[in-house]
């Protein structure tokens, strides 16, 4: 089963769960750069510690 990459459908729902109406918080800001560089494999420093 081949799926279309015209329909995105699948996309769309995984991605709204992820969505926030919190754009102008600050606190939610700093951990998406937190989870951003711990994923790229620095660890060391914290947004939160700056």
């Amino acid at each position: 089963m081949q799926r279309s990459v015209v329909k995105d459908l699948e996309i769309k729902a995984l991605l709204q769960q992820a969505l926030t109406d919190r754009i102008d918080d600050r606190e939610l800001f700093m951990k998406g750069i937190d989870v951003s560089y711990y994923y790229e494999g620095y660890s060391e420093f914290k947004t939160e510690e700056l």
